[in-house]
């Protein structure tokens, strides 16, 4: 009986070393903490902190303790080539929050070699998951031709008939005019100026006087974090908001409103989360983020960067391994309980097929925020794939 119970006890002395020695969850976050884009990677870094903060209060993932690693990329496709290198060949491997979609473009060449993974919360640019996409490089955001899907059934309700655009000159800029120009030319609108300005752009006043010379009626702005803020705000003292009606995609969000104050009132535009969205999922998420950083609601890419830690963090559990191979393996084709409900990561593209919203800046309780007035569901805003994505 003593032999039986010294046995026992061995066999739960290893158990116990064996829980505590399993390998943890590495994250790699290559993100902007500097530059342009800054407020958005540190937006990023508040969605992973909370996530991880959640999963280690409760275990784990899968029993094991996640640790997170963050490398400034400055929002540079080449810096972010070259900090993503160093954080994958230090272990940290399964890659998260990019901001720029050339972040994202730059990392994905590299992640076989690298025997990494890469999911995007926040690049919007269509090759992500289409002719640039591969079998380790996943999206749990909204692509641009998802918000293109949106802007179509909207701008139909819209009377102005000539539109100036104005888009970051990068994949995601140029995608998103693109889109806008696609969905509006059919429904008999004119683009009677496009323009593309680098991203850290400080002086939009040559912008500003192209689109007030060109007689439009209506601009459509792409441009976002420190550009959205610079635009908008030297728009505003030229007078163009006074002359043109504004939407645009990633103008006006919750943190770019917040440093706009009453100059985006009114304005409309995509809105790919709000922390206003009815389902017991974002509720319980938002009583979450309130207690960790009070005083505030997440704002969309702190939304969609959560929805995409807990997508990997599923993924590992599915796949019962930190191998960024077998997390990847059962990551495509799954479906996720997300914030929004139940979602698929297509096959054909490793795309999560995600509903989407238009709306406008409204006062909310005396807080200027974005308000979601049209919903688009997941089926219609997550076009299908066009054919461009190989794996």
């Amino acid at each position: 009986m003593r032999r039986s119970v010294t046995l026992v006890a061995a066999v739960c002395l290893w158990g116990s070393a064996s829980a505590e020695t399993r390998e943890p969850v590495r994250i790699g976050v290559p993100t902007a903490l500097t530059g342009a884009y800054a407020d958005l990677g540190n937006q990023v870094k508040r969605a992973v902190d909370l996530a991880v903060e959640e999963a280690n209060a409760t275990g784990g993932v899968d029993g094991r303790q996640v640790e997170v690693r963050y490398l400034d990329t400055e929002a540079k496709a080449d810096v972010a080539r070259a900090q993503g290198e160093k954080l994958a060949l230090s272990g940290f491997n399964l890659l998260i929050g990019t901001i720029a979609s050339g972040e994202g473009l730059a990392l994905g060449p590299q992640l076989a070699k690298w025997d990494a993974l890469y999911l995007s919360t926040v690049n919007k640019g269509n090759a992500l998951t289409g002719a640039s996409c591969n079998a380790r490089m996943f999206r749990a955001n909204h692509p641009d031709n998802s918000d293109a899907a949106v802007v179509k059934p909207w701008l139909a309700t819209r009377k102005e008939a000539k539109w100036a655009a104005i888009g970051m000159d990068g994949a995601w800029g140029r995608d998103s005019v693109a889109s806008f120009k696609a969905a509006a030319v059919p429904q008999g609108k004119e683009i009677v100026s496009e323009s593309f300005s680098p991203l850290g752009t400080n002086d939009y006043a040559p912008y500003i006087q192209k689109i007030m010379e060109s007689g439009a009626q209506g601009l459509w702005v792409a441009l976002a974090g420190r550009d959205a803020i610079n635009f908008g705000t030297q728009a505003k003292q030229f007078g163009l908001f006074d002359k043109v009606f504004v939407a645009g995609a990633s103008f006006v969000t919750d943190s770019t409103v917040k440093a706009m104050g009453d100059i985006s009132k009114g304005i409309w535009g995509i809105v790919n989360y709000s922390s206003t969205i009815e389902t017991p999922a974002n509720k319980a998420f938002v009583a979450t983020w309130q207690k960790k950083y009070p005083g505030t609601d997440p704002t969309n890419f702190e939304g969609e960067t959560y929805l995409g830690m807990r997508v990997l963090f599923d993924s590992i559990k599915k796949a019962g391994s930190v191998r960024p191979g077998d997390v990847a393996k059962v990551m495509s084709g799954a479906t996720f309980d997300t914030l929004y409900g139940p979602a698929l990561m297509r096959k054909e593209d490793n795309q999560l097929v995600l509903p989407n919203y238009f709306g406008q800046i409204q006062d909310v309780g005396g807080k200027l925020k974005p308000v979601a007035t049209m919903t688009i569901p997941a089926d219609q805003a997550t076009p299908a794939p066009d054919g461009s994505c190989s794996m």
